[in-house]
């Protein structure tokens, strides 16, 4: 067997860890996280296709297809890979892309799973060439081929996988390359939440934390909250901080106004970086168009970061122009902002 396989079974606890997805495996987090589709807010059309891919897949007794499912961070791609595996009753192994480094790595997940397990690969369009190339014959064959030896005396064996799922998550869906992109049956996008259905989900998470909170400061938290169930959840045990230590525990829209302002968050959702982002268009490069590398200099910030990260919202609720010449302020980012166009130049 090559050295690349060997060097699973030491490497299995880095694979394996919650350092690699640290932000969906806190345990308030999984706490959160609905286990079943019926209970699942939000993503109407992809919630029903995968509830009718689940039955069709249960009354066949064979696996569900492959999914791709393609998103900003934190609209619940994790989530629904936990929700698949209960629905189909199979074990979930989770990993990520960067976290494969090796052939062996891959393998030693793939020969490990059993008949209808999910295996969830996050970031699956960061996943190293070598890697990826496993995973053509064993999504498609359920098959890995083995190289034993080099030269003259190589050989090939091939190994049979038990049936499985992979559901595959990325937020650069454009990254993932064709022969891989190709061999997913389902693939579906998330987009962001509207703020009715981050009601419903700030109250159940309210109700599971036993937090008491009244309608008017949890619609101030959906509001505020990105169209994103992980930004509406994280600010929600902030503010639960902020109420039990300056307030008397239950949470009043003024409560969520005084935590959301110390958080840096304002009325309409933007964090710092979102206002230092749209102020350097605006200021720096006179309203644009800037391409997205001048701007991550100028903010000392990643570039993946901003166009991961900040980006996807900005565009979504119209404060950023995205044209072929690059990132444009729109008439919405100077009115929020409180800048005007003529005094460009003078910094309030």
């Amino acid at each position: 067997m090559s050295d690349d396989v060997l060097t699973y079974s030491s490497k299995k606890t880095e694979i394996m860890s919650a350092v690699n997805i640290m932000p969906d495996n806190d345990s308030e987090v999984l706490s959160l996280r609905p286990d079943l589709l019926k209970d699942y807010v939000g993503q109407i059309k992809i919630v029903e296709t995968l509830k009718i891919a689940i039955d069709a897949a249960k009354q066949r007794q064979e696996p569900i297809d492959h999914i791709l499912l393609h998103g900003p961070p934190g609209l619940g791609k994790t989530t629904l890979s936990h929700i698949i595996a209960n629905e189909m009753g199979g074990r979930l192994t989770v990993t990520s892309g960067p976290a494969l480094e090796k052939g062996g790595d891959l393998i030693g997940i793939l020969t490990n799973l059993a008949v209808g397990d999910v295996l969830f690969i996050d970031e699956i369009h960061r996943t190293p060439k070598v890697v990826e190339e496993f995973l053509y014959s064993a999504m498609e064959d359920f098959a890995v081929d083995f190289i034993f030896d080099k030269g003259i005396h190589a050989r090939s064996h091939r190994f049979r996988l038990k049936p499985f799922t992979l559901v595959g998550a990325t937020t650069r869906v454009g990254l993932l390359s064709a022969p891989l992109r190709d061999r997913f049956g389902i693939f579906r996008s998330l987009d962001f939440y509207s703020d009715d259905e981050l009601l419903v989900i700030t109250k159940r998470s309210a109700a599971i934390l036993s937090q008491s909170i009244e309608d008017t400061a949890a619609l101030e938290l959906a509001v505020r909250s990105r169209g994103t169930p992980r930004i509406v959840n994280r600010l929600l045990k902030r503010v639960r901080d902020y109420a039990q230590v300056r307030g008397d525990g239950f949470i009043k829209i003024e409560t969520v106004r005084d935590a959301l302002n110390l958080e840096g968050v304002d009325n309409r959702g933007l964090t710092e970086l979102d206002r230092r982002f749209l102020r350097t268009i605006i200021k720096y490069y006179n309203g644009g168009p800037v391409g997205i590398d001048a701007i991550s200099a100028t903010l000392q910030e990643e570039t993946d970061t901003l166009v991961d990260v900040v980006e996807p919202f900005l565009l979504k609720d119209g404060f950023v122009i995205r044209t072929s010449l690059g990132r444009k302020a729109s008439e919405t980012a100077y009115k929020h902002m409180k800048i005007v166009k003529e005094n460009l130049f003078s910094w309030s």
